[in-house]
């Protein structure tokens, strides 16, 4: 499932709370980034209506149905088949190639890599 950047503002706070009204939703997103109640609301709709998000009466309760890995993982697919052919090897050499990945990072990519063996 593809997530808009809007619709993951949405879900960051699902999947960071758990269950929350719209109300609480919209009153979150209004505070940390401007939105107002019109716009969250839209938002949580196409959530819902994509079968990413519950709602349920009274109050309008919002639940994600679509958990944070799961979601990683569709996007990471995406990023793979869109820009490396598929090829996880092709990502991480690009990864590696970066000139900001600390000493820190380099070493916590060998432990993965180590672990997968």
């Amino acid at each position: 499932m593809k997530f808009y950047d809007s619709e993951l503002k949405v879900m960051d706070l699902l999947w960071q709370k758990g269950e929350l009204s719209a109300k609480e939703i919209a009153d979150e997103l209004k505070l940390s980034i401007g939105w107002n109640k019109n716009t969250s609301y839209t938002v949580i709709k196409k959530l819902v209506d994509k079968g990413a998000v519950r709602r349920r009466d009274p109050g309008f309760h919002c639940t994600a149905l679509i958990g944070q890995e799961s979601a990683r993982q569709s996007a990471l697919t995406e990023v793979l088949d869109k820009f490396y052919q598929g090829s996880v090897g092709l990502l991480f050499a690009s990864l590696l190639a970066r000139e900001n990945l600390s000493p820190d990072e380099v070493g916590q990519l060998r432990s993965m890599i180590e672990e997968k063996k």
